[in-house]
């Protein structure tokens, strides 16, 4: 996130405009918390996680008396044109601001890749590299004890986050909700992998298709494989951004206050085959995700040998 804003000021200000910051977004907004952005604010800031500008949930944003609030704040501080980078819910804020007349563009931020309108989202790269960092260090302690590892991974209902780090991390097992696999044919596969010898194996669960210490506790009932179970947590969201996010952010930066300068609103920029484009907020929000069932019969494959 913090690529996309200095991307967002970095343009802005070679367009001849004024940049401000919004602090702890749309609770911030509502409160008033915005200022002026000056290059100290944004410089040798890549590098960091999380977002300089802070980000906060407000349920009164999602009232209707919270709205004419945000958008008299916007008005008061003479604000012409507005950036929001978030997930399905920020974009859902975007629509609302959109349909009040507001000059709104969405850039997607989110580690779950779950926006359907765009190949990637802001911060999927970097939650996958460090998953699949963590994979590496919990499969040596495995292997000395010939156990098996259970690691579960954010995502929501999304199972990318599983999949792509499972597949970078060489997982036997990957288990998403978006393909549905009985724990008991699940704990049969790995018992199975220990009766030909192959006393250590990764599995990787995404949230939304349940608890690594709930399926960890079912294989300990059914079968003798020695399992145990890992929650990685906020660990996936933190440290230094990859450098294809990096790239990302400032590309999808880049094109958001171009659209601002061309005179268009209600837009979110997304990226499909390696180019940036944009479509309607509500296009956007309506897009569903696509789950790559390719990918994760690929790793059905390699896992089989």
């Amino acid at each position: 996130m913090n690529c996309a804003i200095r991307a967002v000021f970095k343009t802005g200000v070679a367009m001849g405009m004024q940049v401000m910051g919004i602090y702890h977004g749309y609770k911030g907004l509502i409160e008033g918390r915005v200022d002026y952005l000056h290059h100290e604010d944004v410089e040798n800031k890549m590098h960091k996680g999380g977002t300089v500008l802070r980000t906060a949930r407000s349920s009164r944003f999602m009232t209707e008396e919270g709205i004419d609030t945000a958008i008299s704040v916007l008005r008061a501080y003479g604000i012409e044109g507005l950036v929001v980078i978030g997930g399905d819910g920020s974009f859902r804020g975007c629509m609302a601001l959109h349909e009040h007349g507001i000059p709104v563009i969405g850039i997607p931020g989110t580690i779950d890749n779950d926006m359907g309108y765009t190949d990637f989202t802001i911060g999927f790269d970097t939650a996958v590299n460090n998953v699949t960092n963590e994979i590496y260090k919990i499969r040596d302690t495995m292997r000395a004890h010939d156990r098996v590892g259970v690691i579960e991974v954010m995502g929501r209902n999304c199972g990318d986050i599983a999949l792509w780090a499972g597949i970078g991390g060489a997982a036997d097992l990957i288990l998403v909700p978006e393909v549905p696999v009985s724990w008991e044919d699940a704990a049969t596969r790995l018992a199975q992998n220990k009766l030909r010898g192959k006393l250590t194996s990764i599995v990787m669960i995404a949230e939304g298709a349940g608890k690594a210490e709930e399926f960890a506790e079912y294989v300990r009932q059914h079968t003798d494989v020695e399992i145990k179970a890992t929650v990685l947590g906020y660990i996936q969201r933190g440290g230094n951004p990859s450098a294809f996010d990096r790239v990302l952010a400032a590309r999808m930066g880049q094109r958001a206050v171009e659209l601002l300068a061309e005179g268009k609103g209600g837009r979110a920029v997304g990226i499909r085959r390696n180019s940036i484009y944009d479509v309607a907020l509500a296009d956007a929000i309506a897009t569903k995700d696509v789950f790559d069932e390719k990918l994760y019969e690929l790793n059905e494959l390699m896992a089989k040998f």
